[in-house]
C-alpha cells in the first residue's frame, strides 16, 4: 500500500484530519501527517526532513520553491484563515467589533496567550507594536513555543487566546469571540505543494488534486477556513 507523507501547518490540522481518512477510504493510499507552525517546518525541510506532499502558508511554500525543495508545478492554494480571539467556554464575549473596541479589550484582559512561532503570532505582535501597546500586552502575555494557544484558557493561565480560528476550533472548552476586524489583518494563505525529492510523487499529486478540488469546501469552512 502507498503511503504518502505529508507536513502540514498546525491550521489546517482539523480539516486535514477529516479528509485524510476520506482520501484514505477513497483511494487506500495512507496519509501520515505530521502537524507544526509554518516557521518549524521550514526548518526542518531546511535541515533535510524528507516528505512528499508539504502544506505551508503561501510565503512559506514560495520559499521553498524558490529554494527547489517543492515543485512550482501543481502548487494550489487551499484555504484562507483569519487570526481570531477565544474565551474560555461559559465566559462572556468581549467587544472586538473595530480597532477602538480591540484595543480595550485586549488592555483589559489579565493575560493573553498567542504564539511565537505561528503566523498568527507574528501578526498579533505587529498588531500590538502599531497599536502602540506592546509593552502592556506583554507584560502579563503567556507565550505558547508550539501548539494550540487556547489551551491557556482552559489551564486558566489566561483570559483571551489569539490564533488563526481554524486552530482555536482544534481545543474543547472554548468559544471562539470571532476574526480580529478583517480591516486590521491580511487572511493567510494556506498552499500545498509536492516535494522534489517525493518518494511517492504520483500518490501525492492525487492528493493535492483532491485537497484543490470543490469536494472539500464544506470540510473548510466547517473547520474555520475559507476555501
Amino acid at each position: 500500500m502507498d503511503r504518502i507523507r505529508m507536513l502540514s501547518t498546525l491550521g489546517l490540522m482539523g480539516a486535514m484530519r477529516s479528509l485524510s481518512s476520506a482520501f484514505e477510504t477513497a483511494t487506500g493510499i495512507q496519509v501520515e501527517a505530521d502537524f507544526a507552525p509554518t516557521l518549524a517546518l521550514l526548518k526542518r525541510l531546511r535541515a533535510g526532513e524528507a516528505a512528499d506532499l508539504v502544506i505551508l502558508t503561501r510565503e512559506g511554500l514560495d520559499e521553498m520553491i524558490g529554494e527547489g525543495r517543492v515543485i512550482a508545478d501543481g502548487s494550489a492554494d487551499l484555504a484562507r484563515s483569519y487570526v481570531g480571539l477565544a474565551v474560555r467556554a461559559g465566559q462572556p464575549h468581549p467587544d472586538i467589533a473595530n480597532e477602538a473596541a480591540l484595543r480595550r479589550t485586549l488592555l483589559a484582559a489579565r493575560s493573553i496567550a498567542y504564539s511565537r512561532l505561528g503566523a498568527s503570532g507574528v501578526y498579533f505582535a505587529q498588531l500590538i507594536a502599531r497599536m502602540g501597546i506592546a509593552d502592556e500586552i506583554n507584560a502579563n502575555a503567556t507565550i505558547v513555543e508550539q501548539g494550540f494557544t487556547a489551551e491557556r484558557l482552559v489551564s486558566g493561565e489566561a483570559d483571551l487566546a489569539v490564533q488563526q480560528i481554524s486552530e482555536l476550533k482544534q481545543v474543547g472548552g472554548i468559544e471562539v469571540v470571532g476574526p480580529i476586524p478583517h480591516d486590521l489583518q491580511i487572511p493567510a494563505v494556506f498552499s500545498a505543494g509536492r516535494m522534489a525529492d517525493a518518494r511517492q510523487a504520483e500518490a501525492a499529486d492525487r492528493l493535492l488534486r483532491y485537497l484543490a478540488s470543490p469536494d472539500v469546501v464544506p470540510v473548510l469552512r466547517q473547520s474555520g477556513l475559507e476555501p
